[in-house]
């Protein structure tokens, strides 16, 4: 997840699995990742809910391994950014496989893009994992539907290198690609900037994978000139752009992998004042995941420098009118089959101090109490269990990252919401908007979309100021819990039960 202003990557925490070093927490609370290069035994990435990992393999415990493709010449979906009719930035990619000289995975005419880290899970693997090929046989595949991202600042070679992740994995391009800036102009990109390094890995996070899963939708970057951080920090240029996003009926599901700890806001009318969007969003039908964070029980405190000692959860993934993405760890076959999937323990959940338990919780009040729980439902999220990103804005030129968090799992499920919006029939500019109600409604009737999580915990233990603290989590169990929600989803019965529910 992504919240913050990270001072050096050894400081770039937040979604802190990566933190096998015993260092604290990094400048940085939302998600956005945790990060290891060469040389470093384990450098910290920043907050985004994204744990972000140069490594020969994911799991933590690996060494830091550095992978750096050679620079390679400008590729396709290069565009000039033009300017459209209501006067924010906007660039537009269409048709990019036949544009670009499409050979074969991983081959351009330009050369050859070296192969991902190795032990990352690849799209085929992840979808496999998912059962998503009974939807691709049947033509479900997003058609018709707009996922919308939001992240402060973007990246500027998103066009790039999505062309480029699409060309290596043989995946089409989406039918339309933009990035609009309606809250003002993003500033000039900075390499030696880690706040806006740290933000541009995010974004290619979230738009690469978000189409992975439904590869048929198109995609509308929103970037916002301001960095989320702690308390309302940020929030209200988002608030701007995601209201912009639904005056102009720009998409059917907002993927959000930002948050901020509800404690660091100076009161619940503080957050009550930033939820116009999401009241919106409720009115028009407009679906709104965020990331439910990746410390655990635990959240960041204010100077984004450490964690909270006690148990906390973030905003907006609390907001009841959201639906809060918690994560998993996939332990799959080569094919793709799963062998386990447990809850991960970096997997924010716990309940919310701000917003009382919602009338779609009430069939587990039992675990939530008289509080809003977190999170609703869980996708991959483990640096066990990492995928690959391509980014090219580095110094180091085009680049293969290793990354995991939260930050992963929530523009896992915008896919999976895009392609139950195009079962329900939904275009644009309806869609199945709020779904927690039916979530929780095919987790009562025990539905086979609903894939139960039973083990795991996300008990968090970490060092501030010199002394071990441990913040005592909650534990998967049949049924829902507060680490993995209702649990995961079997796509080619959650898609057609979701759309039939919601729709």
């Amino acid at each position: 997840m992504r919240s913050g202003t990270p001072s050096d990557h050894a400081r770039r925490l937040r979604c802190g699995w990566l933190a096998t070093s015993g260092r604290g927490a990094g400048r940085g609370s939302g998600m956005r990742g945790l990060r290891r290069r060469a040389g470093a035994a384990a450098v910290l990435g920043m907050a985004l809910c994204t744990a972000l990992a140069m490594a020969s393999r994911p799991a933590l415990e690996a060494a830091p391994t550095a992978w750096h493709a050679a620079a390679r010449p400008g590729g396709p979906g290069n565009r000039a950014a033009d300017r459209s009719s209501s006067g924010f930035a906007a660039s537009t990619i269409s048709g990019l496989g036949l544009a670009a000289g499409w050979l074969a995975p991983g081959a351009w005419l330009g050369g050859t893009i070296p192969p991902p880290p190795s032990g990352t899970l690849s799209p085929k693997q992840i979808t496999t994992a998912y059962n998503l090929g009974p939807l691709t046989a049947q033509g479900i595949d997003g058609a018709g539907q707009t996922i919308v991202i939001v992240d402060s600042f973007g990246s500027p070679t998103i066009a790039d290198d999505l062309a480029s992740f699409d060309a290596y994995f043989d995946l089409p391009p989406p039918p339309s690609f933009r990035v609009i800036q309606p809250t003002g102009k993003v500033p000039p990109f900075s390499a030696s900037n880690d706040n806006r390094i740290g933000w541009a890995e995010e974004t290619t996070l979230d738009v690469e994978w978000a189409h992975v899963m439904a590869p048929g939708a198109s995609i509308v970057l929103v970037e916002t000139p301001t960095s989320e951080n702690e308390g309302t920090s940020g929030f209200p240029q988002i608030v701007a752009a995601e209201k912009y996003v639904l005056r102009h009926r720009i998409g059917q599901v907002i993927s959000q992998s930002f948050a901020a700890t509800e404690q660091t806001f100076s009161s619940k009318e503080a957050v009550l004042r930033l939820r116009g969007a999401y009241t919106m969003a409720a009115r028009d039908h407009v679906t709104v995941l965020a990331a439910s964070g990746d410390d655990g029980a635990t959240s960041p405190t204010y100077n984004m420098r450490s964690l909270y000692t006690t148990r906390a959860v973030s905003w907006p993934a609390s907001d009841p009118l959201v639906t809060a993405v918690g994560g998993t760890q996939l332990n799959l076959s080569a094919s793709g089959s799963i062998l386990s999937d447990v809850a991960w323990r970096g997997s924010g959940g716990g309940m919310s101090i701000l917003f009382r338990r919602p009338s779609y919780q009430y069939g587990v009040r039992n675990v939530t109490g008289d509080h809003r729980g977190v999170p609703d439902i869980s996708m991959d999220a483990s640096c066990a269990s990492a995928v690959a990103i391509y980014t090219s804005f580095g110094d180091s030129g085009a680049s293969w990252n290793a990354i995991c968090g939260t930050s992963l799992a929530t523009p896992l499920f915008a896919g999976i919401v895009a392609l139950a919006d195009q079962v329900a029939g939904h275009g644009r500019p309806h869609g199945l908007g709020l779904i927690n109600p039916a979530i929780y409604q095919m987790e009562a009737r025990h539905e086979p979309g609903i894939v139960d999580i039973r083990t795991g915990s996300n008990t968090r233990t970490f060092k501030k100021d010199g002394k071990r603290y441990t913040v005592l989590g909650f534990r998967a169990r049949k049924g829902y819990d507060l680490v993995s929600g209702v649990g995961t989803v079997n796509a080619a019965d959650f898609v057609p039960e979701l759309a039939r529910l919601a729709g």
